[in-house]
């Protein structure tokens, strides 16, 4: 970040409104993003959030403590150079959306997927306006054009600071329909970062946990409730 040095140089850490939105300033001096644009963003609570993190910093920053700052950094210095290519990329993860892949056996997991993702399906109809067809095996087999069509204008229709985030909670799920359903709330964040780990839970039941694989299943955890955080700040 512009301005940044291994350690803390400011004293004060204010939120301003500009005409571009809400500014965090150090010192009464505008915070910049990496490639040196203002860091504006269009609301006050996600430049109190970013403000928050500056002042938390102590006499070394950093930077992996700051996750609403980065997050403003992605929309601003990329995501709105590149909003097109990153909808149509998102809108990709429909065509092969993880909850649309099922087992054939054992019959428990396929009840506990239908139990557990079925809804989800059925709440994309309801809202979304879109259904996704279910497909027994990996191999990848098309879904219609139509729904794919609706899902990637309510995507597109994202404003850079939502897409950011929105980035993330497809990402991370590996669903399309998972990332909508934490966007706009179907359940909590939580709930719908378990409902993309059903597989691994699935195998964690069966084989005992792993250590390590736990670990990084925390972080991405912890990514994705930052990410819907960002995502409602927006």
């Amino acid at each position: 970040m512009s301005g940044w040095a291994q350690k803390r140089f400011w004293k004060e850490v204010a939120v301003a409104e500009t005409a571009e939105g809400f500014a965090v300033e150090l010192d009464g001096r505008r915070v910049k993003t990496p490639a040196k644009a203002p860091l504006a963003v269009p609301t006050r609570a996600m430049a109190e959030a970013i403000a928050a993190e500056w002042d938390a910093q102590t006499e070394s920053v950093d930077p992996n403590s700051m996750p609403c700052t980065r997050s403003a950094n992605a929309a601003i210095d990329k995501v709105t150079h590149q909003h097109s290519e990153v909808a149509a990329m998102l809108s990709e993860y429909g065509d092969s959306d993880l909850l649309c892949y099922r087992a054939g056996s054992p019959v428990e997991l396929a009840a506990r997927q239908a139990a557990e993702w079925d809804p989800v399906l059925d709440w994309a109809e309801a809202h979304l306006g879109a259904r996704l067809e279910l497909r027994i095996g990996v191999l990848h087999q098309p879904q219609h054009a139509d729904a794919l069509a609706v899902l990637a204008e309510k995507t597109r229709s994202m404003t850079s600071f939502q897409l950011a985030a929105f980035h993330d909670l497809v990402g991370i799920s590996g669903s399309l329909i998972l990332g909508f359903a934490a966007a706009y709330g179907w359940r909590s964040a939580d709930e719908i970062w378990k409902l993309s780990r059903l597989d691994e839970r699935w195998q964690e039941e069966q084989w005992g946990e792993d250590e390590d694989a736990q670990a990084a299943a925390e972080v991405k955890r912890q990514e994705f409730l930052h990410a819907k955080r960002f995502y409602d700040f927006s």
